[in-house]
């Protein structure tokens, strides 16, 4: 999750793509909007299911225009080939 963040932050596509599941994967990613400051992420809990399943609960801050914001989601990771792939996360 924390290398994910990174990647957002340093506008990575490419590294996102490549650890999105190939089952849930966009073709492509729109960039930030101009001016969004990311400034924290804060992981709340992981749990792990199975061997090759698991669920990461973070807060993402952000600043864009003067106003803060903040991304609240709980993701799911498939381990496949002994890789964790990002599968998808429900927002709140």
């Amino acid at each position: 999750m924390r290398s994910r963040y990174s990647a957002f932050v340093r506008g990575l596509h490419g590294y996102l793509l490549a650890t999105w599941h190939v089952n849930t994967r966009p073709a492509g990613l729109e960039p930030d909007p101009p001016g969004l400051t990311w400034l924290g992420l804060e992981v709340r809990r992981c749990a792990q299911q199975d061997v090759d399943h698991a669920t990461v609960e973070f807060v993402a801050r952000s600043k864009l225009a003067g106003r803060a914001r903040r991304l609240h989601e709980v993701s799911r990771f498939a381990r496949r080939g002994g890789r964790w792939f990002y599968l998808d996360g429900d927002t709140g």
